[in-house]
């Protein structure tokens, strides 16, 4: 069985950062096989969290995630690795860190279903956008190996 090398988006959220974990959450995808391939921390504006959610508009969690991602920095990054999105959403463990597996991040670092320090794309396609609202594609390129023989 051929597996894809591909590439996910990861959020450290602001609980995350705030436990002082992220350097651990790193070593961990690093460990798995996975490569950051492009990092930034920054703080979410209200309209960058309603927008980036914006699939959940509807659902009656929505202020409150716009709230808690806009409540300190988070660190978005892109993962590259064989089979990237699944590798990373076994590493994150379940949404909810109470039923989260032993060993997970989400089960060591998070601390409720909204505080579950991580976020990660559920799709190679949800990767692609969800990547591409935080990266431009100069920024992906700008890290891309030179072709041999190019000037």
């Amino acid at each position: 069985m051929i597996v894809a090398v591909e590439r996910t988006l990861s959020i450290l959220k602001p609980d995350a950062y705030a436990k002082g974990c992220l350097g651990e959450v790193l070593r961990r995808f690093e460990a798995a096989g996975l490569r950051v391939l492009a990092i930034k921390s920054l703080w979410l504006t209200a309209s960058q969290a309603e927008a980036f959610y914006g699939v959940h508009r509807e659902r009656p969690f929505f202020r409150d995630l716009v709230a808690f991602m806009t409540s300190g920095p988070v660190v978005v990054q892109v993962l590259e690795g064989r089979d990237a999105v699944a590798t990373n959403r076994r590493l994150m463990g379940a949404t909810d860190p109470k039923k989260a597996d032993t060993g997970t991040i989400r089960a060591d670092f998070g601390s409720h279903i909204e505080a579950n320090a991580v976020h990660g794309s559920d799709s190679a396609q949800t990767a692609a956008e969800e990547i591409a609202f935080f990266f431009s594609q100069s920024e992906l390129t700008a890290l891309m190996p030179a072709e041999s023989g190019s000037a």
